[in-house]
């Protein structure tokens, strides 16, 4: 099985986990607007009150498309929880 990859914007700030926030709803819209059914896991955690991230999970196989049009600040393997 391919490994899955979650994308990651870092917010940092005292309005970082709105920021966080307001991201994952762009990062859910860009999966409907592209018509995206196998990839749909995103979300955000506020890791402290100065830092919060939004995320997506996709393929390992997919990173350079959506890595080259989103941007990410970094990603990591993502085990599910």
């Amino acid at each position: 099985m391919e490994r899955q990859i979650k994308l990651i914007w870092d917010f940092r700030g005292p309005t970082s986990q709105k920021t966080a926030a307001h991201h994952e709803i762009h990062l859910r819209e860009f999966i409907k607007n592209n018509d995206i059914k196998e990839y749909t896991i995103t979300g955000m955690e506020e890791l402290h009150e100065m830092h919060s991230l939004a995320y997506w999970v996709i393929p390992e196989s997919r990173i350079p498309v959506y890595r080259d049009v989103l941007k990410p600040h970094r990603a990591s393997v993502y085990t599910a929880e």
